[in-house]
């Protein structure tokens, strides 16, 4: 159910401790939304922005538009992988989340497998710039 700003539907996000929707284009009565500064009362993925993406593919990939390399995806997994733990860490009972936490860990190792196969000095250096544990 969107909230209604004059005659526009505004469904971006959903503010957790206020119940109502915001916007990313300033319409938001209260002021306290994902893209006010306070930043603190909205659900959105704010975790995995673009620039997030671009900085993470720039230092593990060939460059930061290089986004099918096994390195730069390797490194996308274990980003979202930590995020998604922590995220569990506080919410024990989000087994949406938990299933896909365990969903991208498959995919890590199937990934990490498959380099693993193919060229085993890109997969000991990706393990060793990760910190994984394989």
């Amino acid at each position: 159910m969107p909230l209604i700003i004059g005659q526009n539907a505004v469904s971006f996000g959903i503010c957790v401790k206020l119940n109502y929707l915001c916007s990313p284009f300033g319409e938001d009565p209260i002021g306290l939304c994902k893209f006010n500064p306070l930043k603190t009362f909205c659900t959105m993925a704010e975790y995995l922005m673009p620039e997030k993406k671009q900085e993470i593919f720039a230092k593990y990939g060939k460059s930061n538009t290089d986004t099918g390399s096994a390195e730069s995806q390797v490194a996308l997994f274990t980003y979202r992988i930590a995020h998604l733990t922590e995220h569990l860490k506080t919410n024990k009972k989000d087994f949406g989340t938990r299933r896909a936490l365990l969903k991208l860990v498959g995919k890590r190792r199937r990934v990490l497998d498959y380099l693993k196969e193919k060229d085993i000095e890109r997969y000991r250096n990706i393990v060793k710039e990760l910190g994984l544990r394989r």
